[in-house]
């Protein structure tokens, strides 16, 4: 099991909550402690969004718990039926993700002693908002997250392992029902490496050349996790018409091999130019669009074959190469955009991995 920063985040953060609950001589710190599990977030940016969301269901908790008791007591019924509507008022107001928070507040707040509600309220309110304020302050200070490394780390594993399947079922070599239990986890992955994006798309940075650079970045990786998806819905397709490419003449099926197998390493040049461990080309290269050009001019020789195109087998391959085409298009704007990323900043194109050899 690996420990990661979010899970120390969270350890630090209850342990300063606590403290300042009792260094303010709080009557129940505990209380600082649990809200403060609840607003630990990847990203600062998603912390001080939380923190707003966090204090508008602390706010709503504990005025609908005060209500609640000074009209009908704080009967156990009472206490989930005050439940219910919280989370109908939440959810009415979208704030899905502060909840948790807001029954915290409302049970903990009605199961205040009746002597002196609304002090002991008001007390147990301060204490909850400690835990949140606890939070919100190591998310800013301690072990602020970067999530580059980590995206490119994900991203070159997910490609190479997708581009591996590409080219062996492109050569009709694969273990096709492997390849169909494979799917639903290399799709998986691929979710992961969108998700480490938007996390990555959230970090901020300060300063104006800094954020031109993060900005080109943005632009870099959001390319990359599209030819990404675009790789494996291409593996899909090969998988799904897999047939139908059989049935092909065994030149047309040539052709679609080296066409996969020119863009399978320019997408693996590709990454490895963003680091900086390969030049781009000196002169552009027209293979890719002979090769593209040729198998064009074979499917449409192959249409005027009047069974082949009234057969659902000429749609399945004008989709593959439609995705063939798309996918060389997509590789041309990726380059296109790591030689203005090198081109403005130099001194930044290699990336530090080295450190997430570990993880």
């Amino acid at each position: 099991m690996r420990v990661g920063a979010r899970i120390i985040k969270t350890g630090i953060a209850i342990t300063i909550a606590l403290f300042l609950a009792q260094l303010l001589k709080m009557p129940s710190p505990v209380f600082a402690g649990i809200a403060a599990t609840f607003a630990i977030k990847p990203t600062i940016y998603r912390s001080y969004r939380s923190i707003i969301e966090q204090i508008q269901g602390n706010i709503i908790g504990a005025v609908l718990a005060v209500i609640f008791v000074m009209a009908f007591g704080n009967h156990f019924l009472i206490v989930g039926l005050g439940s219910v509507l919280i989370i109908i008022l939440m959810l009415k107001l979208k704030l899905d993700d502060t909840v948790g928070l807001a029954l915290v507040t409302m049970i903990v707040i009605m199961e205040a002693p009746n002597n002196n509600f609304l002090q002991a309220a008001g007390v147990r309110f301060a204490t909850l908002f400690i835990g949140i304020f606890s939070s919100f302050l190591v998310n800013l200070i301690f072990l602020p997250p970067k999530y580059e490394a980590r995206l490119y780390v994900r991203l070159t594993h997910a490609t190479e392992e997708l581009l591996k399947f590409i080219r062996i079922t492109s050569r009709q070599e694969a273990d096709y029902h492997l390849l169909k239990e494979e799917l639903p986890t290399i799709k998986e992955r691929v979710y992961k490496v969108e998700q480490l994006y938007t996390l990555f798309k959230e970090e901020k940075s300060y300063g104006k050349n800094s954020k031109i650079e993060r900005q080109r970045k943005v632009v870099l990786y959001k390319e990359m996790v599209s030819i990404l998806n675009l790789s494996y819905t291409i593996l899909k397709r090969l998988y799904q018409y897999k047939s139908d490419i059989a049935h092909l003449p065994e030149t047309f099926q040539m052709m679609i091999r080296e066409q996969l197998e020119y863009l399978v390493n320019e997408h693996e040049k590709l990454l490895l130019m963003f680091l900086g461990k390969v030049k781009a080309h000196a002169q552009k290269q027209n293979t890719g669009d002979k090769q593209r050009n040729v198998l064009m001019d074979l499917f449409l020789q192959k249409l005027k074959d009047k069974t082949f195109r009234a057969d659902l087998q000429s749609y399945h391959i004008m989709n593959l190469l439609a995705l063939l085409v798309d996918y060389q298009e997509q590789l041309e704007h990726l380059e296109a955009l790591i030689e203005v990323y090198q081109k403005y900043h130099k001194d930044k194109t290699e990336l530090n991995i080295n450190e997430l050899e570990d993880q």
